[in-house]
């Protein structure tokens, strides 16, 4: 037998592709991706018992696990495979994955169940299985040297008692293979079989054998780059308490009002949500035209908002979409016909926002108020996954501060933290921001605002902004939807290279912004104060200082992702070289003085 460490040790796996699913653009070419070699080779040179592998969505994490499964059982290192999943559909993806290399592996198994047949190597089972019947799974786990691959292995914190049940489950197990795309999680309860070491500020955070994140996936054109195109827009609604309340969504909220903005604009009977599905089916011809079989996905909060947003697509578009509701027994079909037909659009609720690979999906409207950084980051990697180069991903999203900071940070690696310490005094107000954003965005609190009664009266959508590779792209002001200034975006073709994006985007900004400068030039002067003054009464006083705020926080955000300065120190030093109090309360002098300040550092001045 060849050492592990040799070439010739390398597993190939002849009969599945790095990308599976993705079938139909790798074919079958044995060879297999380069970040798949690299963690190969490091797994099969220290024979681990636990193996944490992070690799963004869409980089082909199924393939790595199953390689190293084929492997071990060639090498007798292990007679029995263990997979387990976050959901019913993925069990079965796994085991038609597994067919493939050869590992016969039952997706109908269950704790209760007992034996299997002999034709089965393998079973798959999923988390909640799992914390089901434990005592059953380990007295499987122990009959055996067993691999357990535990895929998405953050779900193994969702509940305490499932975390329990996992470690009592596999605690025997001969090798253990733990796969995530994001590590992070929203609580602190602990991953099993996952390792922690404290960070230079003694936080503890996960530590992974192997990472793969989305920068790099995207510079090996592994996944495709995504275009955030945001909207924001006028939202009213009665509250419990009977009271009117008139926001622009976006704009800084208390944690309620913030939640009930964002389900106003999401509410299906409101011009928002037909204004943006419009805007999104426009895009989704465009990326048609060079893209023909590409689809769109609606990510709805609950089912009777998903029927809603189908009853609006068929009207806008004339075709009717494929519903997929995670209570149906046919949804995992559903799912599977949708994938191979040439249909334009998917509604569906949570069950296709992790693991569920959809390859010519390009086009997404993130239409739940859902807003953890989990979530909205397995949703993101339903859209990324690339087939062949130039093809890019556009997610419509509503213009919040939370989901447009996600948008933000997509390209940053994160790690699961424990806990989080203020190091010193300039830190408080970083600390504290973060501690708001994570309040705003809690799951919980979502769950506990839908309980509470509440009517959406009416809204309207203002095309907002594009956030693409940590910068954002947009035109002075909101823009109209359906103008040519918002067509300057959802225009740009759906095959180009990511430094065409971008260079496409600086240009159409600029080009429209020149044409705006040009035009103001042909004023003379009595007619350009005339003009000053007209559109500054058009705009009241509260939406030019909302104007100014946006403008500040896309700024701070864009100096973030320059430096890694969090959000709130950036604020605090601004207030304190510019004067004034915190950016809601501020004036509009003030605002514009921090806009300068900042826009001065970023050209080193």
């Amino acid at each position: 037998m060849t050492s592990p460490s040799s070439p010739s040790a390398l597993p190939l796996t002849p009969a599945l592709p790095p990308a599976y699913p993705d079938r139909a653009a790798w074919g079958t070419a044995t060879k297999l991706r380069a970040w798949q070699t690299e963690a190969l080779t490091q797994y099969f040179e220290a024979l681990p018992r636990d193996f944490l592998a992070v690799a963004t969505p869409g980089a082909g994490k199924t393939t790595f696990a199953l390689t190293v499964a084929a492997e071990l059982l060639s090498r007798r290192l292990i007679e029995r495979v263990t997979i387990v999943a976050p959901t019913e559909h993925l069990k079965t993806q796994w085991a038609e994955a597994a067919e493939k290399v050869g590992i016969a592996v039952d997706p109908s198994y269950a704790g209760g169940k007992g034996r299997t047949s002999k034709e089965y190597v393998g079973v798959a089972v999923t988390y909640a299985g799992v914390a089901a019947n434990p005592l059953a799974l380990r007295i499987r786990t122990e009959r055996s040297k067993t691999l357990v691959i535990l895929d998405e292995i953050h779900h193994a914190g969702d509940a305490l008692s499932w975390g329990e049940s996992v470690r009592e489950a596999f605690e025997p197990a001969h090798r253990r293979l733990a796969l995530t795309g994001t590590p992070f999680r929203s609580d602190v309860n602990p991953i099993p079989f996952v390792g922690y070491a404290p960070g230079a500020d003694g936080v503890p955070r996960s530590v992974a054998d192997y990472s793969y994140g989305y920068a790099r996936a995207l510079a090996d054109h592994v996944v495709r780059p995504v275009l955030f195109l945001a909207y924001s827009g006028d939202m009213q609604w009665r509250t419990r308490a009977g009271d009117e309340v008139a926001a622009r969504l976006g704009e800084p909220l208390t944690k309620d009002q913030s939640a009930q903005a964002l389900r106003t604009a999401l509410d299906p009977h409101g011009a928002w949500m037909a204004s943006v599905l419009a805007a999104a089916a426009r895009r989704l011809d465009e990326v048609r035209r060079h893209v023909p079989d590409a689809a769109g996905l609606v990510i709805a909060s609950d089912q009777e908002s998903a029927r809603s947003y189908a009853r609006l697509l068929a009207e806008l578009t004339g075709e009717k979409p494929v519903v997929v509701l995670s209570d149906e027994k046919a949804a995992s079909k559903k799912i599977a016909e949708f994938t191979e037909s040439d249909d334009r659009w998917m509604v569906a609720v949570r069950m296709v926002s992790e693991g569920v690979d959809v390859p010519r999906l390009a086009v997404g409207v993130y239409a739940t108020v859902t807003t953890t950084p989990l979530f909205f980051a397995q949703a993101v990697g339903r859209f990324v996954r690339a087939r062949r180069r130039g093809e890019t991903a556009s997610v419509f999203l509503p213009s919040t501060t939370s989901l447009l900071a996600l948008a933000n940070e997509l390209e940053l690696q994160r790690d699961h933290v424990l806990g989080r310490t203020v190091a010193d005094e300039d830190d408080i107000f970083a600390a504290e921001d973060e501690l708001l954003a994570r309040e705003q965005a809690a799951e919980n609190a979502s769950a506990e605002e839908q309980l509470m009664p509440f009517q959406a009266l009416g809204s309207e959508a203002r095309f907002d902004r594009v956030l693409y590779d940590g910068g954002e792209f947009g035109h002075a002001g909101e823009v109209a939807v359906g103008s040519e200034e918002e067509m300057d975006f959802l225009g740009i073709p759906g095959l180009l290279e990511a430094d065409q994006v971008r260079d496409l985007l600086r240009n159409r900004q600029s080009a429209r912004a020149a044409a705006q400068k040009a035009a103001q030039a042909r004023r003379t002067p009595d007619e350009e104060a005339a003009a000053v003054e007209k559109a500054r009464a058009r705009v009241s006083t509260h939406e030019r200082l909302a104007m100014l705020r946006r403008e500040l926080n896309g700024l701070v955000a864009a100096w973030h992702h320059r430096n890694g300065q969090p959000h709130g120190v950036t604020h605090t030093v601004l207030r304190k070289e510019c004067g004034g109090p915190v950016a809601s309360l501020a004036s509009e002098e003030q605002l514009q003085a921090r806009i300068d300040k900042i826009r001065d550092w970023a050209v080193g001045r």
